[in-house]
């Protein structure tokens, strides 16, 4: 058998990656290489590949390690039983590409995950050492984003977060049933038992020693996980559920909802339930709207019979129309948690309405000239000299937001 190029191999293994949702360097440790002493930063702003909080583009080399893998997960394209083209990286191979897409300032950073092969600790040890070779050999000082391996041994996933910026453990399914049914090698109990000593861990690492010295830090930019959507029969309010237990338990920087795409050559029993990238987004927008506009979960899941979002309506708009009575708010009295439900608000528009208001009343022109767009809110709000009227109580409300129709394709 031809050995392949390490080009056909990267064709291969960065089109694998795809499947697992990546994320910036936002929270991590600032470093740079402007003191001559190494190489890369973790800050800058390149070829965008993944956006940080705070609106900063991170390019990263996003790849597989390899996808061969000994598992036998229903919903992975890159299961055993999957017949799809392999591919292999070694350790120095890694490197090599990472190091070389920083000098044509294609990169930043290595997002890195990986099939297993042999075992869950070889595996971990491999991806182990492409960051410590990185770090001490190359004295790279870009993010590193490391998906780790439950089953690995503690020690290994310990040197991995002194290594890397952020490390994620997939959580997979929405619960533990759709795990053990769908990936039955995998063990729910481990996978929290292994974020949970994430999380104890980079606690200790905040901790002063008795002589004042800080321990090294442990994965400065936190933790993630990703769980998959649609592979199982579990509705939008389990899978929210599931990310606001897991926010509280892990102090997880992000969950990342991956939408599932039915697999061709698939022999297992899946319920084929394909959302589309729509539902993946929705999900996002009630993520956040958890854990920083203060809904409660049972407000945004109750607004349809089933626990299912709406795809046609952002969460926020969907509530809202399910709750007219409440609207519209007046800009110049209303308080902070109200004017978080008006669709279109966000929390620095809210923050800018709130700081405003303290000198002068809030006339309409005002919230056009503070950038804020009205289209969504203005069915919503009164300020001085602006009433909606009657429009909040008007019956094709809802229509007036439902997206344009579609030409279906002929093809």
């Amino acid at each position: 058998m031809s050995t392949r190029s390490i080009e056909s191999k990267l064709a291969i293994l960065s089109d694998a990656a795809k499947y697992d949702a990546s994320c910036a360097s936002s929270g991590s440790t600032r470093r740079d290489s402007r003191d001559g002493k190494g190489l890369g930063s973790n800050g800058g702003s390149g070829i965008c590949h993944a956006y940080a909080p705070d609106g900063r583009c991170i390019s990263l080399l996003k790849i597989l390690m390899t996808n061969f893998c000994i598992y036998d997960c229903a919903y992975c394209v890159n299961r055993v039983s999957s017949n799809v083209e392999r591919a292999r990286f070694t350790v120095d191979e890694v490197v090599k590409l990472t190091i070389e897409f920083y000098r044509r300032n294609y990169i930043e950073g290595l997002f890195l995950s990986s099939g297993i092969i042999r075992s869950p600790d070889v595996t971990m040890s491999e991806m182990v050492q492409i960051a410590r070779k990185l770090r001490h050999e190359e004295n790279f000082r870009g993010y590193i984003h490391l998906k780790t391996i439950p089953d690995a041994a503690p020690e290994l996933i310990e040197e991995a977060g002194l290594l890397a910026d952020r490390l994620s453990i997939n959580v997979e399914l929405p619960t533990d049933s759709a795990v053990t049914q769908y990936a039955p090698e995998k063990d729910p109990a481990q996978i929290r038992k292994a974020m949970g000593h994430v999380r104890l861990r980079k606690e200790v690492s905040k901790d002063k020693s008795h002589t004042g010295k800080r321990p090294p830090k442990f994965a400065p930019a936190g933790q993630s996980t990703q769980v998959i959507v649609g592979a199982d029969a579990s509705n939008d309010a389990t899978i929210l559920g599931q990310s606001t237990r897991l926010y509280s338990s892990y102090g997880l920087k992000r969950v990342y909802y991956s939408a599932f795409s039915p697999i061709p050559d698939s022999s297992k029993n899946l319920p084929l339930i394909r959302p589309p990238l729509q539902r993946e987004h929705r999900l996002y927008q009630a993520d956040w709207l958890l854990r920083f506009y203060g809904f409660e979960l049972d407000e945004i899941t109750d607004v349809t019979k089933d626990g299912n979002l709406e795809l046609d309506y952002d969460p926020k708009l969907a509530w809202a129309l399910a709750h007219r009575g409440l609207f519209p708010l007046d800009v110049n009295k209303a308080s902070r948690e109200l004017l978080l439900r008006v669709p279109g608000f966000g929390v620095r528009t809210v923050n800018r309405i709130l700081s405003t208001r303290r000198h002068r009343s809030l006339r309409y022109e005002d919230l056009t000239r503070m950038g804020i767009s009205m289209k969504k809110a203005r069915s919503f709000v009164t300020a001085t000299g602006w009433s909606p009227n009657k429009l909040i109580d008007s019956a094709d409300l809802r229509a007036r937001f439902a997206p344009p129709p579609v030409q279906l394709s002929l093809l």
